[in-house]
């Protein structure tokens, strides 16, 4: 809504208060707490029945949720890559929906930091990782239970700080949170945990800057580089993060020297930014095979399930993603175009 718009608004706000019979009070307070959220380019949303005429969905379903969310979302587990499970929460389909405006509409409306590269739109992990390259030193840390440790009030805080009423920000809260929390499967927890580590970025980063280190965030991933004294940060990051209730995961905590492999979020960033060699290296005996046997021989051999134009495109995505992160890559070049040929020679006849 731009200016013109708000005075449009405004105008047929006022027509309508009018001819139901509302005060000038009503009138003045309504427009005021309005004007407040069209100046931050925030959608204007007077009360939760507002918000169901909004979202398309009815109120009494909004109470629902917030009453008893557990109720709305399908519990499931997936491995995690040291063999351990992670439980996802899944919303139901109507939730879903509410979850999606909500990002869409309003949160996408609030700017993160700066220093936070996960989850925002047309941020990739490639800007996360281009800050550290060539580093003297880089730390990484990891926070304990990222999601399930960020507690509803600071959801609250969020949504109460940007100008929506008490009553408005309690269901948002709720309607975003599962058993006071940020549940792992919700399209708005991501963006959320951003907006609720904007303050602690800022104090991080301004102790960075004023010492010359390298920071950025990659949802619970924190990334240091330069040259400092890694005690005396992580003390400082420890700290700030439990005036939040988040703690750090020790067993995860690294410091990576020029003579070693300094990897960010899966990424080298030595001397030049590339994905791992293991990553590489699996990418080129599968080539290597699909040259010597040939593609559905490789397939066979290799144990590969599916057919082969599917195969053929999972690879060339793997390709894809090591030239994304390093366009130079002459190596990637050369097996992209041959997926391209082998393709194009078996399935576009």
């Amino acid at each position: 809504m731009n200016s013109f718009e708000w005075v449009g608004y405004k105008e047929l706000f006022k027509k309508k208060a009018v001819a139901a019979r509302k005060t000038e009070e009503y009138i003045s307070n309504n427009l005021a707490y309005a004007e407040c959220l069209f100046s931050r380019g925030l959608p204007i949303i007077f009360d939760v029945k507002h918000l169901s005429l909004l979202v398309g969905i009815k109120a009494e379903y909004l109470y629902k949720v917030s009453n008893d969310s557990k109720l709305f979302y399908r519990k499931f587990l997936i491995k995690k890559k040291n063999g351990k499970k992670r439980s996802i929460h899944e919303p139901f389909p109507n939730l879903k929906v509410v979850q999606n405006w909500i990002l869409n509409n309003l949160l996408y409306c609030i700017e993160p930091s700066q220093f936070a590269k996960a989850y925002i739109p047309n941020v990739s992990i490639r800007d996360n990782v281009r800050f550290h390259k060539g580093q003297k030193q880089v730390l990484k840390l990891d926070i304990t239970n990222f999601f399930e440790s960020i507690s509803e009030k600071y959801v609250y805080k969020i949504f109460k700080k940007v100008g929506y009423t008490d009553a408005l920000s309690v269901m948002l809260s709720k309607l975003c949170t599962l058993k006071g929390s940020l549940p792992q499967g919700a399209s708005t927890s991501s963006y959320i945990s951003n907006l609720v580590l904007n303050d602690f970025d800022r104090a991080i980063s301004s102790y960075c800057l004023e010492r010359k280190i390298r920071y950025t965030r990659y949802a619970d991933d924190l990334t240091f580089s330069g040259n400092f004294d890694s005690k005396s940060l992580i003390n400082i990051v420890s700290f700030k993060l439990k005036s939040l209730g988040l703690s750090l995961n020790k067993e995860k905590t690294r410091l990576l020297k020029q003579n070693q492999s300094q990897m960010v979020t899966g990424i080298v960033v030595n001397e030049k930014i590339q994905v791992s060699q293991k990553y590489r290296k699996k990418i080129r005996l599968e080539m290597y095979y699909i040259k010597k046997y040939g593609l559905y021989s490789h397939m066979s051999k290799s144990c590969i399930k599916g057919d082969g134009k599917n195969y053929l495109k999972s690879l060339k995505g793997r390709i894809d993603y090591c030239l994304f992160i390093n366009q130079k890559d002459l190596e990637m070049k050369k097996y992209s175009e041959s997926v391209r040929l082998i393709s194009k020679e078996l399935f576009d006849s």
